[in-house]
């Protein structure tokens, strides 16, 4: 008897690895991780708006003036908008979510430079939902952030609703958008800035930080100033530095209770054979 267990054992082995491997592929409860990336004293981030859909919402085009769900958000941080708007889209069957910093840690709400959090989004429907998207604010600045215009462009489920991943989003400095509705001013009512000032409306098309010769410049007035909960900027940040990183994995729990769920049959078939 213990002979044909000790043989049994490889087989349960071998079928609870792809058993396990097999529920990350299917999982449809997405384990996403975001990080502020940048050195303490930089810039911080807001909380960010997440959604897996069908594909069919595009947050913005660069070179074409934002859509007015956006602005908000590249404002002020606001994320309900851009949530009204994507549950009125033809993605609306997606899930979505707005992801803060862990409230204690830090200076949550907003993610503070080096910190981190990790948020669980149930999909529902993989096969459907295969798409993910991010939006969040920089700061502070008058109407910097970072969101991915292309909506097909992170593919996290295929076609059959297995999941893609761990997939791994790297946000740089040349990333970062302006939503050309305010203009750049330190000291003109940028948000999350205790420089104060009123800000300046403009209307140009959202483009891409650094493609402007005093985008640098800009960044680089908020040193010595103190943001809106105290902390003073140091340093900006280049083209070229990774000032987020949005980490997407299955998420851990689901893939467990389905492995020991392969346990608890294999042990129902050993009793009767």
């Amino acid at each position: 008897m213990r002979e044909k267990s000790a043989r049994f054992l490889p087989v349960l082995a071998a079928l609870f690895a792809a058993t396990t491997a097999n529920t990350s592929a299917n999982a449809d409860i997405l384990q996403v991780q975001i990080e502020n990336t940048q050195s303490t004293g930089q810039f911080f981030l807001t909380p960010f708006w997440i959604a897996a859909h069908n594909g069919q919402f595009d947050s913005y085009d660069s070179g074409a003036m934002a859509p007015s769900f956006l602005t908000p958000l590249a404002e002020d941080g606001i994320t309900g908008d851009i949530s009204d708007a994507f549950s009125m889209s033809p993605a609306s069957g997606g899930a979505q979510a707005t992801v803060a910093a862990v409230s204690g840690v830090g200076d949550a709400p907003v993610f503070s430079p080096g910190e981190s959090t990790t948020f669980d989004l149930d999909v529902s429907n993989p096969s459907q939902n295969r798409y993910f998207s991010y939006a969040s604010m920089i700061v502070p600045s008058n109407d910097l952030f970072v969101a991915n215009g292309n909506p097909t462009a992170h593919e996290v489920f295929d076609n059959n609703g297995d999941f893609a991943g761990p997939m791994v989003i790297e946000i740089f400095g040349q990333n970062v958008n302006d939503n050309g509705t305010e203009v750049n001013d330190a000291f003109g009512g940028a948000a999350f800035s205790a420089n104060g000032g009123s800000a300046t409306s403009e209307a140009i098309a959202i483009r891409s930080l650094f493609s402007d010769a005093g985008d640098a410049a800009y960044l680089d007035s908020f040193i010595g100033s103190q943001t809106g909960n105290g902390a003073t900027i140091g340093s900006g940040f280049g083209p070229s530095e990774l000032i987020a990183r949005i980490t997407i994995t299955p998420e851990p729990a689901s893939i467990m209770l389905l492995g020991l769920g392969c346990v608890v049959a294999l042990r129902r078939r050993k009793k009767t054979t």
